[in-house]
């Protein structure tokens, strides 16, 4: 069977549980209450990329008291941005969030737009985030494709147990088949399948017995037949590179000056490693040497 035959067989069955589920199963998260603005389902969307909810929620409270809009966030500079990231790690997404910031600023009067072809073009924004933005804050009907998603949908309709490692564009065409046609409730579908996707249609346990659709689950009818292998594991983090850079950062973000070369170099015993990550956090914007010798966090 075809993706687009299997979508239009299957998509009018599986709308109405998964978002009755939604309904009733959904987290109270921050950024899904009435009174998040656009700005906040921005953050969120950026904060939540290979990042926990549980890391992310302490830093996107303190982020929205301190930068309740893109105009306040522009105002400051970029490494009060990486400052304020602490620890939920890939800090390059502080400055991206913060390059974006600024673009909404001078281009749009400081409101996150809700045309999806202009949060494309920002800096930082992706096809995912602008269709997420597009979609959970303004009701409208886009194809938001993370991986719980994606998971949710290879097993519910392509009946595999795992998605592709890269989105293609065979899911791409899928995700839109399966979009209900009325706006606001192909919003409320994006969100009900990626909630369904982190909570029930795990990565490594799925609780199939609390799934709404499981009786109509391409995957289970075939026997929950596996993958050729599970899915990839994430990099391990001790004695990486980026642990390194991890520890040099957390020495700038404490620091109220500019930083010596010697209280960095205390944070890691192994030279050659050390200068890699140092010269790589210069590379990506995180991190200004200046010509004295010492080191903050951008300012421009």
């Amino acid at each position: 069977m075809t993706v687009t035959a299997a979508a239009q067989q299957t998509s009018a069955l599986l709308h109405a549980p998964v978002i009755d589920w939604f309904d009733a199963h959904a987290r109270d998260l921050p950024w899904r209450r009435p009174e998040t603005g656009p700005w906040g389902v921005m953050v969120s969307e950026f904060m939540l990329q290979q990042t926990p909810v549980s890391r992310v929620l302490p830093v996107y409270e303190q982020w929205l008291a301190r930068w309740p809009s893109p105009a306040a966030l522009a105002a400051e500079a970029p490494g009060e941005a990486v400052r304020a990231w602490g620890r939920l790690g890939y800090p390059r997404r502080a400055l991206r969030l913060h390059a974006a910031a600024t673009a909404i600023t001078e281009r749009h009067g400081g409101e996150v737009p809700s045309d999806h072809g202009a949060l494309l073009a920002l800096p930082g924004v992706g096809e995912y985030t602008a269709a997420a933005v597009a979609s959970f804050a303004y009701g409208q009907r886009h194809a938001v494709l993370d991986t719980n998603v994606r998971r949710v949908f290879a097993r519910a309709v392509t009946g595999v147990q795992y998605p592709p490692n890269a989105t293609t564009a065979a899911e791409r065409r899928l995700a839109r088949e399966l979009l209900p046609q009325r706006e606001p409730v192909a919003a409320r579908w994006a969100a009900a399948t990626m909630e369904l996707g982190a909570l029930v249609c795990t990565a490594r346990t799925p609780a199939c017995g609390s799934c709404p659709i499981a009786d109509r689950c391409a995957w289970r009818a075939a026997g929950s037949p596996a993958h050729d292998g599970p899915p990839r594991r994430g990099q391990t983090y001790a004695g990486t590179d980026r642990q390194v850079r991890g520890k040099l950062l957390a020495v700038l973000r404490e620091a109220v000056a500019p930083v010596p070369q010697a209280a960095l170099d205390a944070v890691w015993d192994e030279p050659v490693q050390r200068a890699r990550a140092l010269d790589g956090l210069v590379a990506d914007g995180l991190v200004e040497p200046l010509d004295d010798g010492t080191y903050r966090l951008p300012l421009t």
